[in-house]
This record gives structure tokens, sequence and C-alpha cells, in this order.
């Protein structure tokens, strides 16, 4: 497995390309996104979103077009994908697929779990490729997404802290924004975020 990453846009939104057995996966490509895709794919399969906000979904669309991939969305996050609710100007896009909470997923043989974690919005998900969990804006390094913007819902960021908590295997984390980290140097601060909320 090879992964690459670019952060995108004003919200500097990392935008992941995961390269397994030859076959190039398209993490949340934000503002911006198709011209470094490009410069990078050899085998691009498909375009996986970890929630529907803009800075994560912008390029959808082009993307789509651009490489003729299905949109693969968690299924709660669909209306955002199309309404623009925060006024930005983003091009509207249609998921393919509409992904159910913690459904597995194969794509040409690769086998892909969406692990649902809603709270920033109704459908986030962190994605999962083996021991691999691209967290979108649930988990960051040190910190965690907000969950006081339109649509976010602080009891669900709560119950996926709890959920998430009672992982017992460590997994290497991608969030949405900023550096790499792993669970289990994140498990202490997601105590302190569970009990402050």
């Amino acid at each position: 497995m090879n992964i690459k990453v670019q952060p995108m846009g004003d919200y500097m939104t990392n935008c992941y390309i995961i390269t397994v057995d030859c076959k190039d996966f398209i993490i949340d490509p934000g503002v911006g996104a198709l011209r470094w895709i490009k410069s990078q794919v050899q085998n691009p399969v498909a375009i996986l979103n970890t929630h529907g906000h803009f800075d994560h979904v912008w390029s959808n669309s082009e993307v789509q077009k651009e490489f003729n991939l299905k949109i693969y969305t968690p299924i709660g996050d669909k209306p955002m994908l199309q309404m623009d609710p925060y006024g930005m100007g983003m091009p509207p896009s249609t998921p393919d697929i509409e992904v159910q909470p913690d459904e597995e997923i194969e794509i040409q043989g690769v086998k892909i779990k969406f692990h649902h974690f809603p709270g920033h919005t109704p459908g986030c998900s962190a994605i999962q490729f083996n021991e691999h969990l691209f967290t979108g804006d649930f988990i960051f390094k040190g910190s965690i997404g907000r969950f006081d913007f339109p649509m976010s819902n602080a009891k669900d960021m709560k119950n996926s802290i709890a959920k998430i908590l009672e992982w017992n295997n460590d997994f290497h984390i991608y969030p949405g924004h900023g550096g790499k980290t792993t669970l289990k140097s994140e498990k202490e601060n997601l105590v302190q975020w569970y009990n402050y909320i």
C-alpha cells in the first residue's frame, strides 16, 4: 500500500490517494484537487468521501468526470453534496453509492470499511484500509472535529468517541487536516474530550 497526501484550499484539507494492488483510491478531493490528482494517479478506481463538508467534496464532480469514477459517500451526508449549506459556491455532486453506517464494501477486490462516527456531520465516517484509518474530521492529531456546526451533534460525537475508545487494535490515523497520528496515542486525548462533552 502506498499513501500520498496533499492539503487543498484555504482550509488545508487533506486529499489522499491510496494505492493498493496498482489501484488508486481518492479520498476527499477538496478545492482544486484535480490538478494534483492527475499528476499522481496511474489507475484511479473510486472517489471516497469521509463526510459531506464542502472542503472535502469540492472537486467530487470534476474528478468524477475526468476519470469516469463512482463516488462513495456516507448516506447521512448525501444532501450536503448538493445543498451547499454554507453558501460557499461548492460545485454539486451526486453519490453513485450511498454507503450505509459501518458498511464494508469491496471495490475491484479491495476491501474497505466505512466506520460510522457521527457528530461532526450526520454521516461522518472513518475509512479503513487494513490498519490505516482515514478519519476525515472526526479525529485529528491532538484534537477532534467541531460539533457546533449546523448539522453537527454533540451527543452523537460523545457516542462516537465512546465507540472508538472500545477498540483494542491500534491504527495509523490520517486526518482530514494536519499530520498523521495513531489511535493508541490519541486515546488519552479522546477520553478527555469524552468527559468534556
